[in-house]
């Protein structure tokens, strides 16, 4: 043992630097290139703080110092690129994911993530499907789209007191996943969907499709998509003379929206839910986070920052407890998570890897700002 110890001290010394700190990587994964950019970078930024906070107070696990590293990549909200990227992460062997930020990312992407064994957490991604594919890595974080489309559609119903309905999807995951779950309750409430409309998630024009719905007279528009969408579509309805109320999910609940549609705003046309949401005491913590992210940052929060803030403190957290970085020794742990205390509120994982009455915020636009109307577990 003498010579082994005395051969280990003197490669050391020989190989010019003492011991270092094992390095544990892991990956954060949203679109910081096309048309939602703001939102992934948004993302991005909260693993960012995440890392440096811990790295900055000292991290052990299993009785050794640990530097954490952050791994970072772009899907650009695109399938097939979320798959490569997938794949890329896989292959490096990283010990866990923060992301994706779409469903329609975030769900491929999980089938690789499962077969190498990676835990996988979602900050964002609302599709149900997600987690309900039997696959032990993947969680998320906030509540999914049957939470958030059937609020919306009983919203747009029992409070707006809208009749009749028109609902637009952009093809995504995510956005016929929250039209159809709105579309449902609106039903179910006794409103009528008077027509149902199609677009992409790159599209502009979006005249033909309006027009239609101008001629239905509809109380209320629900689109199930993007904010760099809705923004121009917005400026269209408005040109097209068509003043109805206009609803979407968290995918327009952003402070960017406002800039994209401008003046096509008026107070209190425009409601949409965040998939999350903090009250009383909690919002003492989340509003000391949002000053210290536009302190770091310069910008403030557009939705889901310290969502993947907190999943990222959350994953080390059960790397900590684990004693091991290695997913198949921390993944149960993690799966077992209960009562975690992060900036968003408590966390704790069901069966299938989804928050434990995940919250929803109902907000609005008024003054060009959004506003907090409620929230709703």
């Amino acid at each position: 043992m003498k010579l082994k110890t005395v051969a280990v001290a003197v490669l050391a010394l020989t190989s010019g630097f003492a011991f270092a700190q094992s390095v544990v990587t892991i990956a954060h994964v949203g679109p910081t290139s096309g048309a939602i950019a703001h939102l992934g970078k948004d993302n991005e930024n909260g693993a960012i703080m995440a890392v440096e906070e811990i790295n900055a107070a000292g991290l052990t696990i299993g009785g050794q110092k640990v530097t954490l590293k952050l791994m970072m990549e772009d899907d650009g909200a695109d399938p097939k690129q979320g798959t490569a990227v997938a794949q890329k992460l896989a292959d490096a062997k990283v010990s866990g994911v923060i992301g994706h930020l779409n469903s329609g990312t975030t769900i491929p992407a999980s089938k690789i993530y499962s077969d190498a064994g990676i835990p996988q957490i979602s900050p964002s991604a609302t599709n149900p499907k997600y987690t309900r594919q039997g696959f032990k890595t993947a969680f998320r974080v906030v509540a999914d789209d049957t939470q958030l489309g059937g609020t919306l559609g009983r919203y747009a119903v029992n409070t707006l007191k809208g009749k009749t309905v028109a609902v637009i999807d952009d093809r995504t995951a995510y956005g016929q996943g929250v039209a159809e779950e709105f579309s449902k309750a609106v039903v179910a409430a006794g409103g009528k969907v008077a027509a149902k409309e199609f677009t992409t998630d790159k599209a502009t024009d979006f005249n033909a499709i309006l027009t239609t719905i101008k001629g239905k007279k509809v109380d209320v528009v629900f689109f199930g998509g993007m904010d760099a969408v809705a923004g121009p579509m917005l400026r269209q309805m408005k040109s097209l003379g068509i003043n109805a109320k206009f609803m979407g999910g968290d995918g327009i609940c952003s402070t960017e929206l406002v800039k994209l549609a401008g003046d096509a705003i008026t107070d209190n046309q425009v409601y949409c839910a965040e998939a999350g949401g903090v009250e009383g005491k909690g919002k003492v913590g989340m509003d000391a986070f949002k000053a210290k992210f536009k302190a770091k940052f310069g910008t403030e929060v557009q939705v889901y920052a310290p969502y993947v803030y907190d999943s990222l403190k959350l994953m080390v957290a059960a790397m900590v407890k684990a004693g091991s970085s290695d997913p198949v020794k921390y993944l149960p742990v993690l799966a077992a998570t209960k009562d975690y205390q992060g900036v968003t509120g408590p966390i704790s994982f069901d069966e299938k890897g989804d928050i434990k009455g995940g919250a929803l915020t109902l907000k609005t636009i008024r003054g060009g700002k959004l506003e907090e109307i409620a929230v709703i577990r």
